[in-house]
C-alpha cells in the first residue's frame, strides 16, 4: 500500500481526518474510507492526540495530530493485514481461479487437470501449513533442491510455473504484499528430462496389423500414428467431422468433458489418406454407416473412454501380457513396443518430415502447432537411419551434379 498523508477537512463544526485502509469482506481484501473527528473548531477535546484548547483551532494546528495518526496507520499498512495458509488460497480462490473465473469460462480442463495433479503429487504437501506472507524464496529453493534427483527439469519447470503463478494473483488480489518468492532459478545439477518416446512408421503399422481383428482399434491408432491426432481429438469425433477427403478437427474432449480443442490453431482440416481412410470405411459399415454422431460412442452416447479401449483391448494384442476383454484370450505378442497413444503424434511428425525430404512445415502442418519451434523442439524426432543414408545420397547427388556443372 502506498504511504498517505491523509486528508484533513471541516465536517459540522469539527476538523476531521480521512485515509483509506484494507479490510476483509467475506474473506477478501477491499479498500475502504475511514474517518477519524480530531477536535472542534472551538477548541474542545476529542482525539485523544488532540491537546485541549479553548481557543478556535485551525486547519494548520491540527496537521501535527494528523500526522501522529498517519504514521501509526503507514505502519500498519506495510504489516500483514491478513494471512492465509497456501492450501486454503488453492481451495478456496485459486482453484476456483482456473476453473471458472479465468476469462468468464474457465481453464481448459486438460490444463485445470494437469494443475491438480501438479498440487496432489508435489505442492499440497510442501506447502501444509504454511502461510502466503511466511514464506520466502529459500523456501522454494530449498523445495526444488530436494526435487532434482527425483524429477526431471520438466517437472521442476511445472512445480513453479503452477506455484508461481498462485503467488502473482495472490499478490494481485492483496493477499502477499513482498515480491513473488517463486522468481527463482531451477537448480543448476538438476536431472535432465529424458527424451518423449515415439512410433516409427514400421512400429506403427505393426501394432495396426495386431488389430487386424478390432478395427476401432486400428481406426484410433491410425488416427494418431498418421495424422497426429491427440487422444482428446480422436475420442471426440463425429461422423459429420468426415468427408470424401478430409476430417474436420472442431472439438475435444478430456475426462468427459467436450470442448473446443487446445488452441485456435488446433481447429483445422486434414488430408484423410489411405492408411486412415481404410480403417475408417470398414468401421463406418461395420456401425451401421451412421451419418451422425461420435465415432467411437459409448453405451450412453457420449465420446468413449480411450483409456479403456487401450487396457481392454489394444495393449493385451500389442504386449501379448494379459487376456483381451472382447477376444476373452491372451493375443501373440506383436514385434512393437508399446510407448502410448501419443506416442503416435509424435511419430507422425517425424515420418511426414521424413517422407516429404525434411519439410518441417508439413510437420507444423499436420501437428497444427502455431510455432515451428514447438514442432522441432518437442515432437520433431531423430529421423531413422535409412533416411540418413538416403539424405546422404541426396548431399552426394548435388555435389556430384555441381561439379559437372562446373
Amino acid at each position: 500500500m502506498a504511504y498517505q498523508t491523509g486528508s484533513i477537512y471541516k465536517h459540522n463544526g469539527s476538523w476531521c481526518l480521512k485515509y483509506r485502509i484494507t479490510e476483509l469482506k467475506d474473506g477478501t481484501p477491499s479498500r475502504v474510507h475511514k474517518t477519524v473527528m480530531l477536535c472542534a473548531v472551538n477548541g474542545e477535546q476529542h482525539h485523544p492526540l488532540c491537546e485541549k484548547h479553548t481557543e478556535h483551532r485551525t486547519k494548520k494546528s491540527v496537521e501535527p495530530v494528523r500526522d501522529k495518526i498517519m504514521q501509526d496507520i503507514n505502519a500498519q499498512s506495510t504489516a500483514p493485514q491478513h494471512d492465509m495458509s497456501i492450501s486454503d488460497f488453492w481451495e478456496q480462490k485459486y482453484l476456483p481461479y482456473c476453473e471458472s473465473e479465468y476469462k468468464g469460462k474457465g481453464m481448459k480442463p486438460s490444463t485445470v487437470r494437469g494443475f491438480k495433479q501438479i498440487w496432489n503429487q508435489h505442492l499440497k504437501t510442501h506447502f501444509a501449513k504454511l502461510t502466503l506472507h511466511r514464506y520466502q524464496p529459500d523456501n522454494a529453493r530449498k523445495f526444488l533442491a530436494s526435487l532434482k534427483t527425483t524429477q526431471g527439469k520438466n517437472t521442476l519447470k511445472h512445480i513453479r510455473g503452477l506455484a508461481g503463478a498462485m503467488f502473482s494473483e495472490a499478490i494481485e488480489r492483496g493477499y502477499r504484499k513482498e515480491s513473488n518468492p517463486w522468481h527463482v532459478k531451477l537448480p543448476k545439477d538438476c536431472k535432465e528430462t529424458g527424451s518423449t518416446q515415439h512410433y516409427t512408421l514400421e512400429e506403427a503399422e505393426n501394432i495396426i496389423s495386431a488389430l487386424i481383428d478390432h478395427v476401432d482399434a486400428q481406426l484410433v491408432m491410425a488416427l494418431s500414428c498418421f495424422l497426429a491426432l491427440r487422444p482428446g481429438e480422436i475420442a471426440a469425433l463425429k461422423w459429420e467431422d468426415f468427408d470424401r477427403d478430409n476430417v474436420h478437427i472442431r472439438r475435444s474432449v478430456v475426462r468427459g468433458n467436450v470442448d473446443v480443442p487446445k488452441t485456435p490453431e488446433s481447429v483445422a482440416s486434414l488430408p484423410l489418406i489411405d492408411a486412415a481412410k481404410i480403417p475408417l470405411l470398414l468401421w463406418h459399415k461395420e456401425c451401421g454407416k451412421p451419418k451422425e454422431g461420435y465415432v467411437f460412442e459409448s453405451r450412453n452416447g457420449t465420446p468413449v473412454d480411450l483409456h479403456n479401449l487401450i487396457a481392454r483391448v489394444i495393449r493385451p494384442h500389442v504386449e501379448g501380457l494379459k487376456e483381451c476383454e472382447r477376444c476373452h484370450k491372451v493375443p501373440k505378442k506383436s514385434s512393437a513396443k508399446w510407448k502410448t497413444l501419443y506416442a503416435g503424434r509424435r511419430g507422425a511428425c517425424t515420418i511426414v518430415i521424413e517422407a516429404t525430404g525434411g519439410n518441417y512445415a508439413v510437420g507444423q502442418a499436420l501437428l497444427r502447432h502455431k510455432s515451428m519451434m514447438t514442432t522441432l523442439n518437442v515432437y520433431k524426432k531423430a529421423i531413422t537411419p535409412e533416411a540418413f543414408r538416403a539424405g546422404m545420397k541426396m548431399l552426394q547427388a548435388g555435389i556430384t551434379a555441381n561439379g559437372r556443372s562446373n
